[in-house]
């Protein structure tokens, strides 16, 4: 067992592409951690579409052993975190299992929005922090100014950063050196009941669960039984070890170690994140605190183009959420789309992390309904529901009002760009609450309705700034607003995939758009077809696809015009009835494409 004064625990942290991936690499490598021949470039990110999109999805853990200049042999465990907003469940859970943080910047972009979120994490979990600035083999690398806008913007001193390039090794050694100096060791006594953090879990078809544990205090050894505090299950250990990348076995793990165990478990959802593991026979008297639950903030509808591949889905869905704790699903069933699943997500990114992880890894279609998010419908007798799906939506004669999430959006932009996100934040019924400057980047801070952000927010933020603004946001609570459920009729038919909440000054332009755009979408039939956008009983907008005509009068050649009169009115008699009985097909793609408005 290492003693403590010779283990360091720390994650990396960093804004999206600021290299904290490259930076785990260069660790692994200098420390020879990996054999040269099996390294190949982010190492930790295992997953196909982390590789693919060059994203870090799941936070990973590794063990580095690390002589030091002065000769001491020490432990490093270092785990890479993700960057993203949605992810930021992962990285808030990684804090509380080290005791230090790499705050990774990159010295030709500086300090970006996600930079501070992660840093007011680490900040809250009572963090030692050291900076990096990566990327100075670049020529437009600026070290005196990144420094000044960290200690202006965070408030931590930069004097000692430590410049690195992450691609070229420079300046490896010295993190290195740094992180066996500058962080605290962790505290914990081998002899007090075993009290250990269960970090995060993932399946694995061999082995069952497999359990990331950060042992606080006490031992943990093969063969012992232990308990699960929050759930009260009990369980044997059958192999523990720890990640040098790959899984190696070890005989015990000790105070302010981090490591695995398997112990037959069979479902993910007997571990829950943030648990306390102790031994059954010994206790520890209190548990840890534990992580807040993750709370979905995007629900969307997941169905399988085939509706025979609903069990196929189903198992897909339930694997996936065996891996991610903060994925939520149950089922639901829709007119017009069959069976599947109403899921929640922690932001767009995630939903389509998810999405693509089940068409690529199960190999199923599937649709995706528009995203919305959940509303609180307060009715005239006092209660309270809340509302996933905007189809759920009850009668208005019984809703006294609807409140909906609100969040607080960080945005740091360059100025001559700041018009526009101002215009932007405004047309998305955003509230200005601060404007900052931090060198020649401005920092706004807006109040902004969750249901207009998910839709396309970020993709026409990074498009009227040329992809040069960062962008954060936390939830911030509930309030009331002028919504209402706006439906889509198709020849008098609601279609349910399609209903939408709106604010109502701008429910007229969403109808008219909507109608517009199924227009183009919805093949002509033989008979006329309205396409209507309502509220209540009350139509808002409408287009009228025109019907295809068989030309009766071909036979008619000269003559009385009123036979050709008496053909026609017999055509229109057939049309009226075949629309008052004809079914109005909608094809898949016009779903996707009419719920991918604002393009």
């Amino acid at each position: 067992m290492t003693p403590l004064s010779h283990i360091r625990n720390f994650s990396i942290v960093a804004h999206i592409d600021h290299g904290k991936s490259t930076l785990a690499d260069r660790l692994i490598q200098m420390t020879d951690t990996v054999a040269e021949r099996d390294m190949k470039e982010q190492l930790l990110d295992a997953m196909d579409i982390e590789r693919e999109r060059g994203i870090t999805i799941k936070a990973n853990t590794v063990r580095i052993d690390y002589t030091a200049e002065n000769g001491e042999q020490y432990v490093l465990n270092l785990i890479d975190t993700p960057g993203h907003v949605d992810f930021a469940y992962e990285v808030s859970r990684s804090m509380r299992a080290v005791e230090g943080s790499l705050l990774v910047v990159d010295s030709t972009q500086g300090v970006e929005a996600q930079t501070l979120a992660n840093v007011y994490q680490a900040i809250e979990a009572d963090h030692e922090l050291i900076p990096v600035l990566n990327k100075i083999d670049l020529p437009a690398s600026d070290l005196d100014r990144v420094a000044e806008q960290i200690e202006d913007v965070i408030g931590i001193d930069a004097s000692g950063a430590i410049p690195v390039s992450a691609k070229t090794g420079q300046g490896i050694r010295e993190t290195l050196e740094a992180i066996v100096h500058h962080l605290p060791a962790p505290t914990g006594d081998a002899s007090a009941p075993l009290k250990a953090m269960l970090v995060d879990s993932k399946y694995d078809p061999y082995l069952g669960v497999v359990v990331l544990v950060r042992i606080m205090d006490g031992v943990m050894k093969k063969g012992d039984k232990i308990r699960m505090m929050q759930t009260g299950a009990t369980y044997g250990i059958d192999r523990i070890g720890v990640f040098r990348p790959e899984m190696t076995v070890v005989d015990e793990l000790g105070p302010g170690e981090i490591g695995f165990i398997t112990a037959s478990i069979k479902q993910v959802r007997d571990t829950r994140v943030g648990d306390t593991i102790t031994h059954e026979k010994r206790p520890c008297e209190t548990p840890l605190p534990g992580f807040k639950p993750s709370v979905p903030v995007v629900f969307c509808g997941l169905f399988p183009v085939d509706s025979a591949e609903f069990e196929s889905l189903r198992d897909a869905i339930e694997k996936l959420a065996l891996n991610d704790a903060s994925f939520s699903f149950e089922m639901e069933s829709s007119a017009a789309l069959g069976f599947g699943f109403r899921c929640g997500f922690l932001g767009l990114l995630h939903l389509e992390v998810i999405r693509d992880r089940i068409e690529r890894e199960y190999d199923i279609d599937l649709i995706t309904t528009a995203p919305s998010v959940v509303y609180h419908v307060y009715m005239k007798d006092g209660s309270m529901q809340e509302l996933h799906n905007p189809a759920d939506m009850p009668d208005l004669t019984y809703v006294d009002h609807v409140e909906e999430p609100r969040i607080k959006a960080t945005i740091l932009v360059p100025d001559e760009y700041l018009g526009d996100v101002l215009k932007l934040c405004q047309d998305r019924r955003g509230i200005q609450m601060d404007l900052t400057y931090a060198g020649a980047r401005a920092m706004v801070v807006y109040d902004l309705p969750l249901n207009e952000v998910v839709f396309d927010f970020y993709d026409r933020l990074k498009s009227v700034t040329k992809g040069y603004a960062s962008f954060d946001y936390e939830i911030t609570g509930y309030r009331q607003d002028n919504l209402v459920k706006m439906q889509v009729l198709v020849n008098d038919e609601p279609v349910d995939a399609l209903s939408m909440m709106v604010h109502r000054d701008r429910a007229e332009m969403r109808g008219r758009a909507m109608c517009e755009k199924l227009k183009e979408l919805i093949p002509r039939h033989m008979f006329k077809i309205p396409i209507q956008a309502a509220i209540g009983g009350k139509v808002i907008a409408r287009e009228t696809l025109s019907a295809m005509r068989k030309d009766v009068t071909a036979k008619c050649y000269g003559g009385d015009v009123t036979r050709k009169k008496k053909l026609l009115e017999k055509q229109k008699a057939g049309k009226k009835k075949m629309r008052q009985f004809g079914k109005v097909e909608i094809p898949q793609q016009a779903f996707i494409s009419a719920l991918k408005m604002d393009e």
